[in-house]
Protein backbone atom coordinates (compact mmCIF):
# COMPACT_ATOMS: atom_id res chain seq x y z
CA UNK A 1 0.00 0.00 0.00
CA UNK A 2 1.23 3.77 -0.59
CA UNK A 3 -0.28 7.02 0.51
CA UNK A 4 -1.50 7.26 -3.23
CA UNK A 5 -2.32 4.21 -4.67
CA UNK A 6 -2.16 4.05 -8.94
CA UNK A 7 -5.05 2.23 -10.56
CA UNK A 8 -3.44 -1.16 -11.35
CA UNK A 9 -3.17 -1.97 -14.86
CA UNK A 10 -5.09 -4.66 -16.86
CA UNK A 11 -7.83 -7.49 -15.36
CA UNK A 12 -6.69 -10.75 -13.72
CA UNK A 13 -5.92 -13.49 -16.11
CA UNK A 14 -7.51 -17.26 -16.27
CA UNK A 15 -5.25 -18.87 -14.09
CA UNK A 16 -3.21 -21.38 -16.16
CA UNK A 17 -3.37 -24.67 -16.00
CA UNK A 18 0.40 -25.99 -15.19
CA UNK A 19 1.10 -27.41 -12.28
CA UNK A 20 4.45 -26.72 -10.30
CA UNK A 21 6.34 -29.12 -8.84
CA UNK A 22 6.27 -29.59 -4.76
CA UNK A 23 9.20 -28.11 -3.08
CA UNK A 24 11.30 -29.94 -1.63
CA UNK A 25 10.86 -30.37 1.98
CA UNK A 26 13.10 -27.89 4.16
CA UNK A 27 13.01 -29.71 7.38
CA UNK A 28 16.94 -30.66 7.63
CA UNK A 29 17.70 -26.70 6.69
CA UNK A 30 14.97 -25.60 9.19
CA UNK A 31 15.82 -27.78 12.31
CA UNK A 32 18.25 -25.20 13.26
CA UNK A 33 16.33 -22.15 12.72
CA UNK A 34 16.66 -19.80 15.53
CA UNK A 35 13.02 -18.63 15.19
CA UNK A 36 9.86 -18.42 12.60
CA UNK A 37 10.82 -20.78 9.59
CA UNK A 38 8.54 -22.69 7.29
CA UNK A 39 8.16 -26.47 7.22
CA UNK A 40 6.27 -28.28 4.37
CA UNK A 41 4.48 -25.14 3.13
CA UNK A 42 3.19 -23.42 6.17
CA UNK A 43 4.95 -21.00 9.13
CA UNK A 44 5.88 -21.92 12.34
CA UNK A 45 7.15 -20.29 15.08
CA UNK A 46 10.12 -21.45 17.03
CA UNK A 47 8.63 -24.00 19.78
CA UNK A 48 7.48 -25.92 16.30
CA UNK A 49 3.88 -24.85 16.33
CA UNK A 50 2.14 -23.09 13.06
CA UNK A 51 1.45 -19.58 12.99
CA UNK A 52 -1.26 -17.95 11.08
CA UNK A 53 -1.14 -14.35 10.56
CA UNK A 54 -3.88 -12.54 12.17
CA UNK A 55 -3.22 -8.94 12.04
CA UNK A 56 -3.57 -5.22 10.42
CA UNK A 57 -1.17 -2.92 8.89
CA UNK A 58 0.86 0.01 10.68
CA UNK A 59 2.05 3.09 9.55
CA UNK A 60 4.95 3.42 12.02
CA UNK A 61 6.97 5.70 9.72
CA UNK A 62 4.33 8.31 8.88
CA UNK A 63 3.38 8.41 12.57
CA UNK A 64 6.22 7.25 14.80
CA UNK A 65 4.62 9.16 18.15
CA UNK A 66 1.49 6.96 17.54
CA UNK A 67 2.88 3.42 17.47
CA UNK A 68 3.02 2.88 21.25
CA UNK A 69 -0.63 3.04 21.45
CA UNK A 70 -1.97 1.74 18.39
CA UNK A 71 0.24 -1.45 19.14
CA UNK A 72 -1.40 -1.61 22.61
CA UNK A 73 -4.90 -1.29 21.10
CA UNK A 74 -4.47 -3.24 18.33
CA UNK A 75 -3.92 -6.40 20.61
CA UNK A 76 -6.79 -5.29 22.78
CA UNK A 77 -8.62 -6.07 19.87
CA UNK A 78 -7.43 -9.40 19.38
CA UNK A 79 -4.54 -9.22 16.49
CA UNK A 80 -1.79 -11.58 17.23
CA UNK A 81 -0.18 -9.62 14.83
CA UNK A 82 1.28 -6.32 13.13
CA UNK A 83 3.21 -5.17 9.68
CA UNK A 84 4.66 -2.17 10.44
CA UNK A 85 5.71 0.35 7.63
CA UNK A 86 9.48 1.45 8.04
CA UNK A 87 11.63 3.69 5.68
CA UNK A 88 15.40 3.36 3.96
CA UNK A 89 15.38 7.04 4.28
CA UNK A 90 15.40 7.31 -0.08
CA UNK A 91 11.61 8.72 -0.08
CA UNK A 92 10.60 9.23 3.50
CA UNK A 93 12.71 9.47 6.77
CA UNK A 94 14.29 6.65 7.74
CA UNK A 95 13.85 4.99 10.51
CA UNK A 96 17.22 3.54 11.98
CA UNK A 97 18.30 1.65 14.54
CA UNK A 98 17.20 2.30 17.61
CA UNK A 99 14.17 3.25 16.09
CA UNK A 100 13.72 -0.16 14.72
CA UNK A 101 15.04 -1.85 18.17
CA UNK A 102 11.76 0.44 19.96
CA UNK A 103 9.18 -0.99 17.64
CA UNK A 104 10.39 -4.68 18.23
CA UNK A 105 10.15 -4.11 22.00
CA UNK A 106 6.81 -2.48 21.93
CA UNK A 107 5.47 -5.68 19.54
CA UNK A 108 7.13 -8.12 22.28
CA UNK A 109 5.65 -6.39 24.92
CA UNK A 110 2.38 -6.42 23.60
CA UNK A 111 2.89 -10.06 22.51
CA UNK A 112 2.55 -9.27 18.69
CA UNK A 113 4.78 -11.10 16.00
CA UNK A 114 6.24 -8.00 14.10
CA UNK A 115 6.28 -7.97 10.76
CA UNK A 116 8.71 -5.28 9.74
CA UNK A 117 8.42 -3.86 6.37
CA UNK A 118 10.71 -1.51 3.83
CA UNK A 119 8.27 0.70 2.22
CA UNK A 120 10.77 3.15 -0.40
CA UNK A 121 10.83 0.08 -2.80
CA UNK A 122 7.16 0.62 -3.35
CA UNK A 123 6.40 0.69 -7.03
CA UNK A 124 9.69 0.91 -8.29
CA UNK A 125 9.75 0.90 -12.27
CA UNK A 126 6.69 3.15 -12.16
CA UNK A 127 6.54 5.24 -9.28
CA UNK A 128 8.99 8.52 -9.53
CA UNK A 129 11.86 8.07 -6.02
CA UNK A 130 10.97 4.44 -5.86
CA UNK A 131 14.19 2.69 -5.03
CA UNK A 132 15.45 -1.44 -5.39
CA UNK A 133 15.28 -4.38 -3.80
CA UNK A 134 18.71 -4.53 -3.45
CA UNK A 135 18.73 -0.84 -1.98
CA UNK A 136 16.26 -2.19 0.74
CA UNK A 137 19.15 -5.03 1.56
CA UNK A 138 21.05 -2.37 2.28
CA UNK A 139 19.33 -0.94 4.87
CA UNK A 140 18.29 -4.05 6.38
CA UNK A 141 22.28 -4.49 6.53
CA UNK A 142 22.44 -1.23 8.16
CA UNK A 143 19.72 -1.35 10.87
CA UNK A 144 20.82 -5.17 11.55
CA UNK A 145 21.33 -4.82 15.07
CA UNK A 146 17.77 -3.86 16.06
CA UNK A 147 16.39 -7.25 14.52
CA UNK A 148 19.20 -9.68 15.29
CA UNK A 149 18.61 -12.37 17.58
CA UNK A 150 14.68 -11.50 17.94
CA UNK A 151 14.10 -14.28 14.79
CA UNK A 152 11.50 -15.71 17.22
CA UNK A 153 9.48 -12.59 16.92
CA UNK A 154 9.94 -10.89 13.60
CA UNK A 155 9.39 -11.31 10.32
CA UNK A 156 11.27 -9.23 7.68
CA UNK A 157 9.31 -7.99 4.52
CA UNK A 158 12.27 -7.28 2.29
CA UNK A 159 10.48 -4.47 0.30
CA UNK A 160 6.76 -3.28 0.03
CA UNK A 161 5.04 -4.06 -3.52
CA UNK A 162 8.40 -3.40 -5.07
CA UNK A 163 7.41 -3.12 -9.01
CA UNK A 164 4.81 -1.42 -10.44
CA UNK A 165 2.96 -2.26 -13.63
CA UNK A 166 6.29 -1.64 -15.25
CA UNK A 167 9.58 -3.61 -15.41
CA UNK A 168 7.87 -6.42 -13.36
CA UNK A 169 9.47 -8.98 -14.93
CA UNK A 170 12.82 -8.53 -13.26
CA UNK A 171 10.47 -9.74 -9.79
CA UNK A 172 12.62 -13.27 -10.31
CA UNK A 173 15.30 -12.66 -10.25
CA UNK A 174 15.93 -9.20 -8.33
CA UNK A 175 14.01 -10.98 -5.30
CA UNK A 176 16.19 -13.94 -5.59
CA UNK A 177 19.08 -11.64 -5.25
CA UNK A 178 17.41 -9.57 -2.49
CA UNK A 179 17.26 -12.94 -0.47
CA UNK A 180 21.03 -14.39 -1.03
CA UNK A 181 21.98 -11.12 0.18
CA UNK A 182 19.93 -11.10 3.18
CA UNK A 183 21.14 -14.99 3.90
CA UNK A 184 24.97 -13.75 3.19
CA UNK A 185 24.53 -11.04 5.29
CA UNK A 186 23.86 -13.49 8.37
CA UNK A 187 19.43 -12.91 8.84
CA UNK A 188 18.16 -16.00 9.82
CA UNK A 189 14.70 -14.80 10.20
CA UNK A 190 12.18 -16.02 7.77
CA UNK A 191 11.75 -12.96 5.17
CA UNK A 192 8.57 -12.09 3.54
CA UNK A 193 8.44 -11.33 -0.08
CA UNK A 194 5.56 -8.88 -2.12
CA UNK A 195 4.83 -9.43 -5.71
CA UNK A 196 4.98 -6.96 -8.13
CA UNK A 197 2.12 -4.81 -9.83
CA UNK A 198 1.79 -2.81 -6.71
CA UNK A 199 1.47 -6.40 -4.68
CA UNK A 200 -1.02 -7.68 -6.49
CA UNK A 201 0.47 -10.23 -9.07
CA UNK A 202 -2.35 -9.33 -11.74
CA UNK A 203 0.43 -10.71 -14.28
CA UNK A 204 0.93 -13.75 -11.71
CA UNK A 205 4.94 -13.50 -12.02
CA UNK A 206 4.86 -14.64 -8.26
CA UNK A 207 2.19 -17.06 -8.61
CA UNK A 208 4.45 -18.78 -11.56
CA UNK A 209 8.03 -18.24 -10.51
CA UNK A 210 7.63 -18.50 -6.46
CA UNK A 211 9.41 -22.12 -6.11
CA UNK A 212 11.93 -20.58 -8.51
CA UNK A 213 12.26 -17.75 -5.78
CA UNK A 214 11.73 -20.34 -3.16
CA UNK A 215 14.75 -22.41 -3.84
CA UNK A 216 17.24 -19.71 -4.20
CA UNK A 217 16.79 -19.20 -0.62
CA UNK A 218 19.83 -21.15 1.09
CA UNK A 219 17.83 -21.41 4.13
CA UNK A 220 14.04 -21.80 2.25
CA UNK A 221 12.63 -19.94 4.82
CA UNK A 222 10.23 -17.21 2.41
CA UNK A 223 6.93 -16.34 3.21
CA UNK A 224 5.39 -15.00 0.11
CA UNK A 225 2.71 -11.85 -0.10
CA UNK A 226 0.09 -11.35 -2.04
CA UNK A 227 -1.89 -7.63 -1.75
CA UNK A 228 -5.59 -8.19 -2.73
CA UNK A 229 -7.14 -4.92 -3.18
CA UNK A 230 -9.38 -4.26 -6.97
CA UNK A 231 -7.75 -6.98 -9.33
CA UNK A 232 -9.42 -9.76 -6.20
CA UNK A 233 -13.13 -9.09 -6.79
CA UNK A 234 -14.40 -12.26 -6.57
CA UNK A 235 -14.61 -15.28 -4.24
CA UNK A 236 -13.14 -17.27 -7.03
CA UNK A 237 -10.18 -15.09 -8.01
CA UNK A 238 -9.41 -14.74 -4.46
CA UNK A 239 -9.43 -18.92 -3.83
CA UNK A 240 -7.46 -19.48 -7.20
CA UNK A 241 -4.92 -17.60 -6.48
CA UNK A 242 -4.53 -18.87 -3.02
CA UNK A 243 -5.21 -22.14 -3.70
CA UNK A 244 -2.12 -22.44 -6.16
CA UNK A 245 0.16 -21.66 -3.34
CA UNK A 246 -1.07 -24.23 -0.92
CA UNK A 247 -1.69 -26.82 -3.18
CA UNK A 248 1.79 -26.57 -4.00
CA UNK A 249 3.10 -26.25 -0.28
CA UNK A 250 4.60 -22.71 -0.87
CA UNK A 251 3.66 -20.32 2.22
CA UNK A 252 1.29 -17.57 1.19
CA UNK A 253 -0.27 -14.45 3.53
CA UNK A 254 -2.01 -11.66 2.52
CA UNK A 255 -0.04 -8.94 3.20
CA UNK A 256 -2.05 -6.46 2.99
CA UNK A 257 -6.22 -6.02 1.74
CA UNK A 258 -9.15 -3.97 2.29
CA UNK A 259 -13.11 -3.64 1.99
CA UNK A 260 -12.80 -1.16 -1.32
CA UNK A 261 -10.45 0.57 -3.56
CA UNK A 262 -10.31 3.07 -6.15
CA UNK A 263 -9.47 0.07 -8.86
CA UNK A 264 -12.14 -2.05 -7.78
CA UNK A 265 -14.52 -3.21 -5.06
CA UNK A 266 -12.04 -6.55 -3.44
CA UNK A 267 -13.79 -9.27 -1.70
CA UNK A 268 -12.75 -8.79 1.82
CA UNK A 269 -15.54 -11.36 2.66
CA UNK A 270 -13.69 -13.99 0.31
CA UNK A 271 -10.06 -13.04 1.40
CA UNK A 272 -11.17 -13.65 5.10
CA UNK A 273 -13.33 -16.90 4.39
CA UNK A 274 -10.44 -18.42 2.23
CA UNK A 275 -7.49 -17.22 4.31
CA UNK A 276 -9.34 -19.09 7.24
CA UNK A 277 -10.35 -22.30 5.01
CA UNK A 278 -6.61 -22.88 4.21
CA UNK A 279 -4.99 -21.73 6.96
CA UNK A 280 -3.51 -18.89 5.15
CA UNK A 281 -2.68 -15.45 6.75
CA UNK A 282 -3.96 -12.42 6.72
CA UNK A 283 -2.74 -8.64 7.71
CA UNK A 284 -5.44 -6.22 7.01
CA UNK A 285 -4.59 -2.20 5.67
CA UNK A 286 -4.50 -0.66 7.55
CA UNK A 287 -5.25 1.09 11.20
CA UNK A 288 -5.12 4.95 10.84
CA UNK A 289 -3.74 7.96 8.97
CA UNK A 290 -4.41 6.84 5.34
CA UNK A 291 -4.48 9.96 3.33
CA UNK A 292 -3.99 11.40 -0.83
CA UNK A 293 -7.57 9.55 -1.25
CA UNK A 294 -7.82 6.77 0.20
CA UNK A 295 -8.86 7.78 3.88
CA UNK A 296 -11.58 5.12 3.57
CA UNK A 297 -9.01 2.09 4.37
CA UNK A 298 -8.72 3.91 7.84
CA UNK A 299 -10.07 0.87 10.82
CA UNK A 300 -10.24 3.35 13.32
CA UNK A 301 -10.84 7.09 12.99
CA UNK A 302 -8.53 9.68 14.08
CA UNK A 303 -5.94 6.51 16.14
CA UNK A 304 -9.15 6.32 18.07
CA UNK A 305 -9.70 2.36 19.48
CA UNK A 306 -12.84 3.49 20.53
CA UNK A 307 -14.49 5.03 16.63
CA UNK A 308 -14.04 2.13 14.43
CA UNK A 309 -14.83 2.45 11.01
CA UNK A 310 -17.17 0.12 9.41
CA UNK A 311 -13.99 -1.63 8.19
CA UNK A 312 -12.62 -1.91 11.17
CA UNK A 313 -15.67 -3.03 12.90
CA UNK A 314 -15.50 -6.03 9.70
CA UNK A 315 -11.63 -7.02 10.40
CA UNK A 316 -11.48 -7.47 14.01
CA UNK A 317 -15.39 -8.58 14.72
CA UNK A 318 -16.61 -9.99 11.57
CA UNK A 319 -17.55 -13.72 10.29
CA UNK A 320 -13.56 -15.20 9.82
CA UNK A 321 -12.45 -11.85 11.64
CA UNK A 322 -9.24 -11.28 14.09
CA UNK A 323 -11.06 -11.27 17.08
CA UNK A 324 -12.61 -14.88 15.62
CA UNK A 325 -9.86 -16.64 14.67
CA UNK A 326 -6.36 -14.85 15.67
CA UNK A 327 -4.00 -17.27 17.98
CA UNK A 328 -1.41 -15.82 19.70
CA UNK A 329 2.29 -16.83 18.98
CA UNK A 330 2.89 -20.11 21.21
CA UNK A 331 6.83 -18.13 21.74
CA UNK A 332 4.73 -15.95 23.55
CA UNK A 333 3.83 -18.08 26.31
CA UNK A 334 7.61 -19.73 26.94
CA UNK A 335 8.29 -16.96 29.55
CA UNK A 336 10.33 -14.26 26.70
CA UNK A 337 7.71 -11.68 27.42
CA UNK A 338 5.93 -12.76 30.50
CA UNK A 339 6.06 -10.21 33.34
CA UNK A 340 8.83 -11.87 35.43
CA UNK A 341 9.79 -11.66 39.51
CA UNK A 342 12.86 -9.48 39.40
CA UNK A 343 15.32 -6.80 40.91
CA UNK A 344 17.17 -4.42 39.91
CA UNK A 345 20.44 -2.67 40.89
CA UNK A 346 21.40 0.64 39.44
CA UNK A 347 24.93 1.91 39.95
CA UNK A 348 25.45 5.02 39.03
CA UNK A 349 28.55 7.23 38.70
CA UNK A 350 27.63 11.08 38.24
CA UNK A 351 30.62 13.72 37.11
CA UNK A 352 27.87 16.35 37.29
CA UNK A 353 27.58 16.81 33.09
CA UNK A 354 28.21 12.90 32.15
CA UNK A 355 27.95 9.54 33.73
CA UNK A 356 28.30 5.75 33.74
CA UNK A 357 24.75 3.53 34.89
CA UNK A 358 25.88 -0.17 35.17
CA UNK A 359 22.86 -1.87 35.44
CA UNK A 360 22.30 -5.75 36.66
CA UNK A 361 19.19 -7.42 36.21
CA UNK A 362 18.28 -10.29 38.89
CA UNK A 363 15.78 -12.96 38.54
CA UNK A 364 14.03 -14.25 41.49
CA UNK A 365 11.60 -16.46 39.91
CA UNK A 366 11.80 -20.06 39.52
CA UNK A 367 12.08 -20.37 35.57
CA UNK A 368 14.44 -18.99 33.44
CA UNK A 369 13.31 -15.35 31.20
CA UNK A 370 14.51 -15.62 27.65
CA UNK A 371 14.10 -12.52 25.72
CA UNK A 372 13.52 -9.40 28.12
CA UNK A 373 12.85 -5.90 27.78
CA UNK A 374 13.41 -2.96 30.78
CA UNK A 375 11.65 -0.13 30.77
CA UNK A 376 12.79 2.74 33.60
CA UNK A 377 12.31 6.61 33.70
CA UNK A 378 15.19 8.78 34.08
CA UNK A 379 14.58 11.47 36.99
CA UNK A 380 16.29 14.34 35.29
CA UNK A 381 17.88 15.56 32.22
CA UNK A 382 19.70 12.73 31.55
CA UNK A 383 20.03 11.63 28.08
CA UNK A 384 21.31 8.38 27.12
CA UNK A 385 24.67 7.97 24.92
CA UNK A 386 26.66 4.65 24.05
CA UNK A 387 24.88 1.22 25.37
CA UNK A 388 26.73 -2.34 25.76
CA UNK A 389 25.22 -5.50 26.05
CA UNK A 390 22.07 -4.17 25.42
CA UNK A 391 20.23 -2.13 23.06
CA UNK A 392 18.29 1.22 24.33
CA UNK A 393 16.23 3.74 23.19
CA UNK A 394 14.65 6.81 24.75
CA UNK A 395 11.83 8.73 24.01
CA UNK A 396 11.30 11.76 26.54
CA UNK A 397 12.23 10.77 29.69
CA UNK A 398 11.78 6.93 29.31
CA UNK A 399 14.14 4.40 28.37
CA UNK A 400 13.43 1.39 27.05
CA UNK A 401 16.37 -1.13 26.83
CA UNK A 402 15.94 -4.57 25.35
CA UNK A 403 18.61 -7.91 25.03
CA UNK A 404 21.58 -8.54 22.84
CA UNK A 405 21.79 -12.01 21.76
CA UNK A 406 24.64 -13.09 24.45
CA UNK A 407 22.39 -11.44 27.37
CA UNK A 408 18.42 -12.84 26.08
CA UNK A 409 19.13 -15.34 28.80
CA UNK A 410 18.03 -14.87 32.57
CA UNK A 411 18.50 -17.89 34.58
CA UNK A 412 16.33 -18.95 37.25
CA UNK A 413 18.19 -17.35 40.44
CA UNK A 414 21.16 -15.81 37.95
CA UNK A 415 21.72 -12.49 36.57
CA UNK A 416 22.40 -10.13 33.88
CA UNK A 417 24.49 -6.91 33.48
CA UNK A 418 24.07 -4.27 31.14
CA UNK A 419 25.38 -0.15 30.97
CA UNK A 420 26.03 3.22 29.35
CA UNK A 421 27.06 6.91 29.06
CA UNK A 422 24.98 9.83 29.18
CA UNK A 423 25.06 13.48 29.77
CA UNK A 424 22.57 15.29 32.47
CA UNK A 425 21.96 18.60 33.11
CA UNK A 426 20.88 19.40 36.12
CA UNK A 427 20.16 16.82 38.73
CA UNK A 428 21.06 12.85 38.25
CA UNK A 429 19.80 10.20 39.85
CA UNK A 430 18.19 6.38 39.99
CA UNK A 431 15.18 5.31 38.74
CA UNK A 432 12.61 5.45 40.68
CA UNK A 433 10.84 2.14 39.12
CA UNK A 434 12.08 -0.74 36.65
CA UNK A 435 9.69 -2.95 34.88
CA UNK A 436 10.36 -6.27 32.99
CA UNK A 437 8.37 -7.37 30.28
CA UNK A 438 6.01 -5.50 31.97
CA UNK A 439 6.69 -6.36 35.63
CA UNK A 440 7.48 -4.13 38.24
CA UNK A 441 11.13 -5.22 39.82
CA UNK A 442 12.29 -4.13 43.06
CA UNK A 443 15.18 -2.48 43.42
CA UNK A 444 18.33 -3.28 45.04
Amino acid sequence: MRKRLATAAGALLALAASVFAAPASAQARTEAAPGFHIADGRLVDANGEDFVLRGVNHAHTWYPTRTGQALKDIKALGANSVRVVLATGDRWTRNDTADVAAVVAQCKQNRLVCVLEAHDTTGYGEQAGAVTLSRAVDYWISVKDAVQGQEKYVVINIGNEPHGNAGYTAWTSDTSGALGRMRAAGFRHTLMVDAPNWGQDWSFTMRDHAAEVFAADPERNTLFSIHMYGVFNTADKVKSYLDRFTSQRLPIVVGEFGDMHSDGDPDEDAVMASAQQLGVGYLGWSWSGNGGGVEYLDMATGFDASRLTAWGRRIFSGTNGIRQTAKEAGVFADGGTSPATCAVAYRLSDWGTSFNADVTIRNTGTTAVKGWQLVFDFPGGQRIGSVWNARAVQQGSRVTAVNESWTETIPAGGSVSFGFNGSSTGGNGVPAVFTLNGGTCVKG
